[in-house]
């Protein structure tokens, strides 16, 4: 069977020609021996599996994800590649080509996004790229599924005995210590030409595996003399800089022969779309506002209507009905106690938030999938660097609006180490989808005319407590060298439904994967513990278990506004999902349904107790997947617990400042 390796850079449009040629990830697990996920699918037509590898820019890795791709090269058996390319940003795309053509497999060029190309006045001769490569090139537009038949054929066609390999002259002097380092290598699979130029690169994995077979000092020796001889002569200060320099040379040569401009081409729109959204005075106040258009909604014009109609038929009909069916069945009082008071009231209450939850999701992936979201990264970077860190730390984040627990595992695409722990570390400040029926529920009870604009106002803190923590920690504990942030601005596109809800269902449906697991399990829990106490079962609720956790709790929170033992014991139930403060509540208030929750809510907290109550939600320590992610990502279990034990101590210190700061100014 075939196994194809997909290879291209970062917003290329990878993800979609995968979808034309397969369909569906057949599976996704993760590489061995690290964390980044492997994704695999089955071509059709019975071609074999496509292996779509991580986004890079080159072979030479700087970061985990771009390990992944030389590792692979190295140690997987692989019949051939697909190389995908951006035609409209040729010079920079090909070089990855370069160094893939160099290894010797069949290659297949896939020329994605030739229609943004045409629009931009590009005219590409792919049969002179072809001829110059000496490989397939096919022109391709992935999200219309315009070329794809005749990728298809041509992996079809492959032919490995007849591939040679692209070769290039490096000068003498590289060229005859290509050969003397070749001299010094055993026969393997693995081409030696190709494990040279990447070991003068400076290539970790490869030098990892030739000093298995070749005495590092003789490794050392060669590299030293070439790079000295080649400083000498070339005056670069470098091989690493001398290869790409000779590779950039190559591409323009053969660009310069098979691309010709219109004379009459225009701005492109994209261009003139981002002269606005990324101006250094008016890209951030624009992302603002779309960001506060997105709550609006999310919570106030979309949202709220269909949680209200999902809580009516969840306490309604579906209530209704489960009670009916256990009258009918002859079940106890304690099994209707169980199913009624525990799993209904528990996973109910949190249910009715999926329609907002989704809308969320909807939107963030309408601005990934129009290309927003890069310029997103693109206009922090200015803020950013401020405070310690480049644009890319806040894809992390971003991603981590959705869920913690991918946002933490994003920061792998980051280069510097110190840099990556410090975005993992901070990202779980960011106001995940599991906070949003808590912020909703406290909201709608005390904030109704302006649901939108505080639930705005709490993800804002989250990355203005992140930033600040960043300014301090790359001060005191994590200081690193500068970076130099890069990241590929695709072109601006009308988003594709499918494309749409398949990603709004990839983001959601980790919600509703925890109303079956965790939700579930901790609503039984806490309905036991309130069920329960030394006196026995079936106990007053204030006499139970978990009055008696939560009331010690509630001494320590009385400093910062809720010092209740209904609150300290949601905070508790909250670190094995966020979403289950919710449905603690639901179950220690005895609440029939949403609305009833939030009347007696409005009667047991004030508004600024509530404030100092939802942005401690914000703050406290990360849900217990997001530490397990935390633990698995640093390998440490230092700075694990340095994570959430800071994230407690500044939940607790600006959670007492608004409380306090609000009684003196007359609030409370």
């Amino acid at each position: 069977m075939m196994n194809v390796a997909l290879i291209g850079n970062p917003n290329t449009g990878k993800t979609s020609l995968f979808n034309a040629l397969t369909g569906f990830y057949e599976y996704v697990g993760n590489w061995s021996g690290v964390t980044v996920e492997k994704k695999v699918g089955k071509l059709k037509d019975e071609l074999g599996q496509l292996i779509d590898l991580p986004g890079i820019y080159s072979l030479n890795p700087l970061s985990e994800d771009e390990a992944v791709v030389s590792n692979f090269l190295l140690t997987e058996d692989f019949s051939a590649v697909l190389n995908i390319v951006d035609a409209s940003q040729l010079e920079r795309n090909l070089y990855l080509t370069l160094q893939v053509l160099e290894y010797g497999k069949p290659v297949v060029i896939a020329l994605n996004m030739f229609d943004v190309a045409k629009g931009r006045g590009l005219k590409i001769d792919t049969e002179k790229l072809s001829l110059y490569m000496k490989t397939p090139v096919i022109p391709v537009v992935a999200r219309k599924g315009t070329g794809i038949d005749q990728v298809k054929h041509y992996l079809r066609e492959i032919n490995a005995e007849n591939q040679e390999a692209l070769v290039i002259h490096y000068g003498e002097i590289l060229e005859n210590a290509i050969q003397k380092l070749i001299r010094q290598l055993p026969d393997s699979r693995l081409p030696k030409r190709w494990l040279a130029l990447q070991f003068f690169e400076g290539n970790k994995p490869v030098w990892e595996l030739l000093k298995k077979h070749v005495d590092e000092s003789v490794l050392q020796k060669i590299f030293a003399e070439t790079e000295k001889r080649i400083a000498e002569t070339e005056s670069v200060s470098s091989l690493d800089r001398y290869i790409r320099q000779i590779r950039r040379q190559w591409i323009c040569n053969v660009l310069e022969k098979a691309i010709s401009h219109s004379p009459d081409r225009k701005v492109p729109l994209s261009d003139r779309i981002d002269r606005i959204v990324v101006h250094k005075v008016w890209g951030m106040p624009i992302f603002m506002l779309l960001m506060y258009l997105v709550f609006k909604f999310t919570f106030d014009w979309l949202g709220s209507p269909l949680s209200d109609a999902l809580d009516a038929f969840i306490t309604g009909p579906v209530t209704n009905g489960i009670s009916s069916g256990l009258e009918a069945i002859g079940a106890s009082s304690f099994v209707k106690a169980v199913i009624l008071d525990g799993i209904v009231a528990g996973v109910g209450g949190v249910l009715v938030f999926v329609p907002q939850i989704m809308i969320l999701f909807f939107f963030i992936s309408l601005l990934e999938d129009s290309g927003y979201m890069a310029r997103v990264a693109m206009v922090m970077d200015r803020l950013m660097e401020i405070f310690g860190l480049n644009g890319k730390a806040f894809i992390p984040m971003i991603i981590g609006f959705g869920c913690n627990v991918p946002g933490v595992m994003a920061a792998r695409t980051i280069e510097q180490p110190s840099e990556r722990l410090l975005t993992i570390v901070l990202t779980p400040m960011m106001s995940c989808s599991a906070r949003l029926p808590v912020y909703t529920l406290f909201a709608g009870a005390f904030f109704a005319e302006n649901q939108a604009l505080v639930v705005f106002s709490l993800y804002f803190l989250g990355i203005v407590v992140a930033l600040v923590m960043a300014k301090i920690l790359t001060s005191t504990l994590l200081k690193h060298k500068e970076s130099v942030f890069v990241v590929e601005l695709p072109p601006y596109r009308v988003p594709q439904g499918q494309v749409l809800f398949r990603s709004t269902w990839e983001k959601g449906k980790g919600f509703l994967r925890k109303a079956g697991t965790f939700i579930l399990g901790g609503s039984v829990l806490i309905w036991f513990l309130s069920y329960a106490g030394p006196g026995g079962l079936s106990v007053d609720m204030n006499e139970s278990y978990l009055a008696m956790i939560g009331g010690f709790l509630g001494t320590l929170l009385a400093p910062i506004g809720f010092g209740t033992w209904q609150a300290g014991a949601a905070l508790i139930t909250g670190f094995l999902a966020k979403e289950v403060v919710v449905s603690t509540m639901n179950i220690l208030y005895a609440s029939p349904d949403i609305s009833s929750l939030q009347g007696i809510i409005a009667g047991s907290f004030i508004p600024l107790e509530a404030f100092s109550f939802i942005v401690f939600i914000l703050l406290y320590i990360p849900c217990l997947a997001t530490v397990a992610v935390i633990r698995k990502e640093t390998n440490s279990l230092r700075w694990t617990l340095f994570s959430m034990g800071y994230s407690l101590a500044i939940a607790y210190v600006i959670s007492l400042i608004i409380y306090q700061g609000g009684k003196l100014l007359g609030l409370g």
